[in-house]
């Protein structure tokens, strides 16, 4: 028997089109089942974080705490190529401001996740998701027998702030200052900074933590060649690697729906091409999507887009080998 995956509230039942009942007609909704850890099938897994508690006390945009459910019903009417195991095992919501618990709740849940050989995507949520992934993943198993730790944030932020109580711009700060105690290996990478969006204060912090960073004028569409030498130095440095999508990398016109659209951002081509080559690795263990608030989206865009990536990352995974 595996793990219990707690979550605050139970998954929902998932519609969508049909086109007919043969596997050629398959769609997410089709394939996708609660979480039972009676199940022996070690497929991804479904955890959402409905918060926007990080996000108000950064003071941006209110809404992200919709993000599971839209990108749920993004999801739910995406074909799927071949037959497929996915899971969902609900939602941790945080509420009454109380985020601390919220982060401590989702933690546990991504633990059990990983205990049970699972892949968990968390679906966001404001970027405050990424502590409490990160935590789960630190106290698994799985980080225990594979002890480097990479992260790589796809991100026009550091995130890094020194704020004294926790908030969407704090939860990298917070994990190096947690690896930093715990004496252990992370390598904290992003890539697509926006260099207006930063202040000199928070790159001199990047230097202080040693975090490797890609600006996103050099991470266009004919960078190919300098984007991958930035994600294959890291993932040749690792033995696990975090994946947290922070959506406010796209360009506005691609990612409207977000805290913080971005005026320039890092083409949706370029984003693909990394989570591609990240879910092959057989380094890939936890992957998190923030900031999506649909109450600033247009025709469901950045959900659709958002969806898109995750579909990606699940279908194409190639699982961690669970001992080394």
């Amino acid at each position: 028997m595996k793990p219990e995956i707690p979550v605050d509230i139970p998954p929902a039942a998932w519609t969508g089109r049909g086109d007919g009942d043969g596997p050629e007609h398959l769609r997410w909704h089709k394939a996708i089942r609660p979480y039972q850890p009676a199940s022996p099938e070690t497929a991804p897994v479904l955890i959402g974080f409905a918060s926007d508690e990080g996000v108000r006390r950064n003071r941006g945009r209110q809404g992200a705490a919709a993000g599971p459910a839209a990108l749920r019903t993004a999801l739910s009417s995406m074909a799927l190529a071949q037959p497929l195991s996915l899971f969902d095992a609900g939602d941790v919501v945080v509420g009454d401001g109380d985020l601390e618990s919220g982060q401590t709740r989702l933690a546990t849940a991504v633990t059990a996740a990983l205990d049970g050989g699972h892949l968990p995507i968390v679906l966001g949520g404001g970027h405050e998701v990424a502590f409490g992934t990160y935590t789960g993943l630190a106290a698994s198993t799985l980080r225990r027998t594979h002890p480097r730790l990479g992260i790589l944030n796809l991100d026009a932020h550091f995130d890094l702030r020194a704020d004294p109580i926790p908030s969407s711009g704090t939860p990298f700060r917070q994990i190096l200052e947690a690896e930093k105690a715990a004496a252990t290996d992370c390598a904290y990478r992003v890539l697509g900074i926006s260099q207006p969006s930063n202040t000199t204060a928070l790159f001199d912090t990047a230097h202080h933590y040693d975090v490797r960073y890609l600006l996103d004028d050099y991470c266009g569409t004919t960078d190919s060649d300098s984007v991958d030498t930035f994600v294959n130095a890291l993932l040749d440095r690792v033995d696990l690697l975090y994946l947290t999508i922070d959506l406010d990398v796209l360009p506005a016109a691609v990612a409207p729906g977000v805290s913080a659209p971005a005026a320039y951002g890092v083409p949706l081509e370029t984003i693909q091409r990394v989570c591609d080559k990240v879910t092959t690795s057989g380094k890939l263990a936890a992957v998190d999507i923030a900031e999506l608030n649909p109450d600033f989206d247009i025709d469901s865009r950045t959900a659709r887009t958002a969806a898109r990536l995750i579909h990606r990352l699940a279908t194409r995974h190639t699982a961690v080998r669970q001992s080394r």
